[in-house]
């Protein structure tokens, strides 16, 4: 079962995060019938938005993450609600490009590096908050980083990986989010280096049977850690006909005319599950009468 963990350092001021995401990410592959390179970036990015979502407080809060680097893959987008549960896409799936030293997949060389990461927070207000920052390299953990760095002054590292197994499925996911409090001196941030470098890559150690706290206790063991929290995510997706038919009216009359004449009926398919919602041409006149009330 994926799960995602939170713990604070008693001895320290630092948060972290950890997750496990192999079903999670596996379930958006299959959907999207993605290309291992788009596995891995999409994984990535569906990582990265679960442990912001989580990490909000407000419970009907939300976290979209939006990457463009002008690489091949397009632009990929992931949305995590308040509980670390996310779905996400990627324009072009179906991209392969040159592997790096030892056969590792280039994930930064299909995102492209030439654009920007850009966050948007709905915390249940009138306007969400969005920031942008332009991307480091591409490869999705450092621009992660970077975001929080430059856009909220928060010390941060982050390591994503996504593990593809020769039958193109997803054999492990995980990664972690580990940022450093107002007080945290030199030893402390000495000591978060250190250990990551002794964990080494998230997914080899995923798929070795390690889980998201033994991630934290690894990288974080110099320090006395607190479990906050721990729970499950997965891949949801909230799209409902309800929700498809309030987008349809909100088109207006004269664009359901439209549909109603030239094509006799309208077919839409959600972008984040790929279901489709059929409508005949009664179903929009329907529609149509409700959007002139």
């Amino acid at each position: 079962m994926d799960q995602l963990i939170r713990v604070i350092a008693k001895d320290a001021p630092l948060k972290a995060m950890a997750i496990s995401a192999r079903d999670t990410v596996e379930r958006a592959r299959a959907i999207h019938n993605c290309w291992p390179v788009a596995s891995a970036a999409l994984g990535r990015l569906l990582m990265a938005a679960s442990m912001m979502g989580a990490a909000m407080k407000n419970e009907n809060g939300a976290v979209t993450l939006r990457l463009k680097g002008g690489g091949p893959l397009g632009s990929l987008t992931a949305v995590s609600d308040s509980r670390g549960n996310v779905r996400g896409y990627v324009q072009n799936p179906a991209v392969d490009v040159p592997r790096k030293a030892k056969g590792k997949l280039d994930v930064g060389a299909a995102v492209g590096m030439d654009g920007d990461l850009t966050v948007i927070r709905d915390l249940g207000l009138k306007e969400p908050y969005v920031g942008s920052v332009q991307l480091v390299g591409g490869e999705i953990a450092e621009d992660i980083a970077a975001y929080f760095v430059e856009s909220e002054q928060i010390p941060t590292a982050c390591a994503l990986g996504v593990l593809i197994a020769p039958d193109q499925t997803v054999r492990a996911a995980g990664g972690y989010l580990i940022q450093l409090l107002p007080g945290a001196d030199d030893a402390v941030i000495s000591a978060v280096e250190r250990g990551v470098a002794k964990l080494g890559a998230v997914s080899a150690r995923l798929d070795g049977g390690m889980d998201p706290l033994g991630l934290l206790r690894e990288v974080l063991g110099e320090f006395d850690l607190e479990v906050l929290e721990t729970a499950p995510i997965e891949y949801r997706c909230y799209c409902t006909e309800d929700r498809v038919s309030r987008a349809l009216i909100s088109m207006g009359r004269d664009e359901l005319t439209s549909l109603i004449e030239e094509q006799g009926g309208a077919e839409l398919t959600c972008q984040f599950c790929d279901k489709v919602y059929r409508y005949s041409a009664d179903q929009l006149r329907r529609l149509r009468d409700e959007a002139a009330l």
